[in-house]
């Protein structure tokens, strides 16, 4: 009995872990949008936009994180770490599209990142 409320306990908490993770990781590419904008309009967007990118790319790694946690202890779906190891090969993508220049895909594959997270987000 103590093990199963234990193990309850623990699911509820990867679960909890894993929708912050993938509410932060839909905020920052929310603002990485924001910045983008910013980054045609002012002299401090690119700055914005650079780091928003390294803030980006480090949230993808903590829902990759959240997944695993979430699905090793509690013994779930291994569905959410394959969700979250797609979505970190995009943000690699985003990233190296983005440094290399190439906005006719850098801007298509942003906006399907956020489609991607706000789904994942209302699916958890």
């Amino acid at each position: 009995m103590a093990t199963q409320v234990t193990t309850t306990a623990n699911t509820r908490r990867g679960s909890s872990f894993l929708r912050i993770a993938i509410a932060l990781q839909t905020l920052t590419i929310f603002l990485q949008a924001v910045s983008a904008g910013l980054l045609l309009t002012s002299s401090y967007g690119e700055t914005l936009h650079s780091a928003g990118a390294r803030v980006m790319y480090g949230a993808s790694m903590l829902y990759l994180l959240a997944a695993v946690l979430a699905w090793k202890p509690g013994g779930g779906s291994i569905r959410p770490v394959r969700h979250a190891s797609g979505f970190l090969v995009l943000a690699s993508a985003q990233v190296v599209l983005g440094i290399t220049h190439v906005p006719s895909v850098h801007l298509p594959l942003g906006v399907l990142m956020f489609g991607l997270s706000v789904l994942a987000l209302a699916r958890r």
